[in-house]
């Protein structure tokens, strides 16, 4: 039973998700009201890792620590400091590790999202690519840099990279996911076709498979918001799914040119504290790029009223 979340309605901030529909047949009605969504608890800081924290930290101050112990230390502390949210502190504990050993491939992989979240997206692509040179094993790189390559505006490489991580297992339905939102750019119509047919791989039972079926219009949002609790036996298990439920459904909203109801949805997504998840970390870069969707759309309709 949950006990710890509830379902309210949001007057100010989440007026522009109320309901509205479409007749076109390339839109799926957006048949929802404030009311349905459910608002979650943040995830609190983790008590165990604020002690591995302190502990790490203390290892550090030996002065007498072997140089490989003092790079895997400063590693496991930028992880750390990855999942309390703390960018800037794990991204120097990341450069600091590789200082010592150049050769940590998933230090360079950290640092590639770090570069990525901050949109210097060619050296993210050196981490990357630094990454699978040294574990050329290493298949979530091709996500990693999938996203950069995506929000770098380089479609056609990022699908590429998509395509590559979704044959290592098909059956992740996120996986799916990326690969289609990443197609959606280059062509919807075939976009379409492929999601179909790579959703069918993946069992009934996985939740994931839910947010597919949302982007290919097999079910509405009112629905996908009205399954979210299914399966959930606690706050911190329901703020990971809101975490994820809330980026992809600002995600859905860009896709369908409603850039005011996707910066909701993605500041729902930073409420949710998950900082270690895909979703919460781009979803900062998803809520620029909704407004200047949002600013590009008010230009637009300024000239067509100056034109009339």
């Amino acid at each position: 039973m949950i006990k710890t979340y509830k379902s309210v309605a949001i007057t100010c901030l989440l007026l522009s998700l109320s309901a509205c529909k479409t007749t076109s047949n390339t839109q799926i009605a957006h048949e929802f009201s404030p009311g349905q969504l459910i608002i979650g608890e943040p995830l609190p800081v983790s008590f165990e890792n604020e002690v591995r924290l302190a502990r790490i930290s203390d290892i550090l101050l030996n002065k007498e620590l072997k140089p490989a112990h003092r790079a895997q230390a400063l590693f496991r502390r930028g992880v750390l400091f990855d999942g309390f949210g703390l960018s800037n502190m794990a991204y120097g504990d990341f450069n600091r590790a590789l200082h010592i050993n150049p050769k940590m491939a998933d230090a360079y992989n950290f640092i590639g999202i770090h570069l990525t979240m901050a949109g210097q997206f060619d050296k993210a692509y050196e981490a990357f690519d630094a990454t699978l040179e040294l574990a050329p094993e290493h298949q979530y790189v091709y996500l990693n840099r999938g996203i950069a390559l995506y929000y770098g505006g380089k479609d056609k490489l990022a699908v590429q990279d998509f395509k590559q991580f979704h044959q290592l297992d098909p059956k992740d339905p996120y996986r799916v996911l990326w690969r289609y939102i990443s197609e959606q750019k280059i062509d919807k119509h075939q976009a379409i076709l492929d999601l179909n047919t790579n959703l069918a791989a993946i069992d009934d039972g996985v939740w994931a498979k839910q947010i597919g079926l949302l982007f290919s219009m097999k079910i509405s949002q009112a629905q996908f918001i009205d399954g979210l609790s299914v399966g959930i036996a606690n706050s911190k298990e329901m703020a990971k799914r809101l975490c994820e439920a809330y980026f992809y459904l600002g995600v859905y909203a860009r896709i369908y040119d409603k850039p005011e109801r996707a910066i909701n949805f993605f500041k729902l997504t930073l409420a949710t504290n998950v900082y270690e998840y895909v979703e919460h970390r781009f979803a900062r870069r998803e809520l620029l790029e909704s407004r200047l969707d949002l600013h590009k759309k008010k230009i637009a309709q300024q000239a067509l009223v100056t034109k009339q």
